[in-house]
């Protein structure tokens, strides 16, 4: 006698069935998530959230269950097929990091569906998936995007903490002048590294103490203010430390002082947010009662047609051609000068990995070599895709890549120092100018800028001379390079 197959045998086969549509839409972006925590280019540190997340749910999922009521499945199907909507941006526009946002809506589909907010030690499953957020590298994102407003309100603050205390101040943007020290709120000390920590750090005080919705918003606005206040403070301390280097002695711009500051004043920020969600009541009910189900979906009829749906719209989003979305215009080479100083221009060639990265998303670069003087020149109209700081790159080739400082004279221009295993050392200058004459050293200021004017032609001018030259040679080279190439 043959037996008819069980609802409750179909609805094991649809579970499957999303699962496999899952896998299948999220085997490419976590690949892309794994090698940013590889490669250091870009210099995430997205692993520690994953380890500080899993550890959590291991401690949730290993206490019992205090409702014992079926989820809400509706809610993780819904989930799921925002998850696969977020795929199909992320594959056909080809940007990675909203197939890593798609990511997280699968964990929270996950952590819902196996009740992680019905246990005697409970997470909401939502901040949990906000957790995950901060495995990808957003922090460069937002170093990019929103660093220099956020360098423009930290030196504001810092301005007004130590306008009380040095009568001499001079503030001009994000250049303070104290003590006749010149003190510069660059990239680095935009606070964008604190402020994605704090964050993190709330999440998790809000998974953990399960506030409701206006109140856990109430403590991530004081949490980006306070990391706000915060770095403003720590600016505001190296400032004095410069100033009363001389007396003590103290270099804090070196580790392990500026390291110390930068940490205190974050525990600082950090503080008030932990007592505040320590006082927030746990609620009685911490799982989501599943709401009315449709008459089909209840009767578990229509689920095993929606499945193989999944699946093969899972199956159709991986198979669509991408076509990045921040392509820039193939612009018209710069004329190079035919030498600088007396030192006659030498072309080089692009490596076949930087030739099919200019062919697939436009813009144009050019090298050359003037005695011991390397240029590159990177044209677009797309900053966002193609300027980036020279770290970005060098740490990519296995350089230490260590930031020197900002130069005003001639041009803007940012100084690095970058060492190879074998030990020698290069000093990179770069600045960014657009076709009207702007030029700046700050990457996330030309991004502003051309957000500002989107259109705009940017370009890259980086120079890389032995770290040994002598600097009077080096800076014939510069002055010479700067002239040729109208750098204002």
């Amino acid at each position: 006698m043959t037996r008819s197959l069980s609802f409750p045998d179909a609805r094991s086969l649809s579970a499957w069935g999303f699962a496999v549509a899952s896998i299948i839409l999220a085997i490419e972006p976590a690949r892309w998530l794994v090698h940013t925590w590889r490669e250091p280019s870009y210099a995430s540190s997205g692993w520690i959230y994953l380890a500080v997340g899993a550890a959590l749910v291991l401690w949730s999922v290993t206490s019992p269950r205090t409702d014992t009521e079926s989820r809400a499945h509706v809610s993780v199907v819904l989930i799921l097929l925002v998850a696969a909507g977020l795929r199909l941006v992320s594959q056909v526009a080809a940007i990675n990091i909203v197939g890593g946002m798609a990511l997280a809506l699968d964990v929270f589909a996950l952590l819902t569906w196996f009740g992680l907010g019905a246990r005697k030690r409970a997470l909401l499953p939502f901040w949990m998936a906000v957790l995950f957020l901060f495995t990808l590298p957003f922090e460069r994102v937002a170093q990019r995007v929103l660093g220099y407003p956020m360098q423009e309100v930290s030196a504001f603050g810092a301005c007004h903490l130590l306008s009380p205390f040095f009568p001499d101040l001079v503030c001009e943007g994000v250049r303070l002048r104290v003590g006749g020290q010149d003190v510069l709120v660059d990239l680095p000390c935009s606070g964008s590294a604190s402020l994605m920590l704090a964050l993190a750090t709330v999440t998790v005080l809000n998974a953990l103490f399960r506030p409701r919705l206006t109140r856990a918003a109430m403590l991530i606005a004081l949490t980006i203010v306070l990391a706000i206040v915060a770095n403003a403070l720590r600016i505001a301390l190296l400032a004095v430390g410069l100033v009363v280097e001389p007396a003590t002695g103290l270099d804090v711009m070196a580790a392990p002082a500026h390291d110390l500051i930068g940490t205190a004043t974050l525990i600082l920020a950090l503080a008030p947010l932990v007592w505040l969600a320590g006082k927030t009541s746990r609620p009685a009910e911490t799982a989501p009662r599943p709401g009315s189900r449709p008459a089909w979906l209840q009767s578990g009829r229509g689920v095993p047609f929606l499945s193989a749906g999944f699946v093969i719209l899972a199956l159709v989003i991986v198979a669509l051609p991408r076509q990045a979305l921040d392509v820039s215009r193939t612009l018209a080479p710069v004329a190079l000068p035919s030498a600088l100083d007396g030192a006659i221009r030498r072309s080089e060639p692009l490596s076949a990995i930087e030739r099919a990265y200019f062919e697939t998303f436009g813009g144009t670069a050019q090298k050359a070599k003037y005695g011991p003087m390397g240029m590159t020149i990177v044209q677009t109209t797309s900053p966002l895709r193609h300027l980036h700081g020279p770290d970005e790159c060098l740490r990519g080739l296995g350089y230490t890549v260590t930031f020197v400082g900002t130069r005003f004279e001639p041009v803007p221009t940012a100084i690095y120092k970058a060492e190879d295993r074998e030990g020698r050392a290069w000093k990179v200058a770069v600045t960014f100018t657009a076709t009207d004459g702007f030029a700046t050293s700050n990457v996330a200021e030309a991004i502003w800028q051309w957000m500002r004017q989107p259109g705009t032609e940017w370009r890259s001018v980086q120079r890389i001379t032995p770290w040994t030259l002598n600097d009077r040679t080096r800076d014939r080279l510069e002055r010479a390079a700067i002239a040729a190439l109208d750098l204002t």
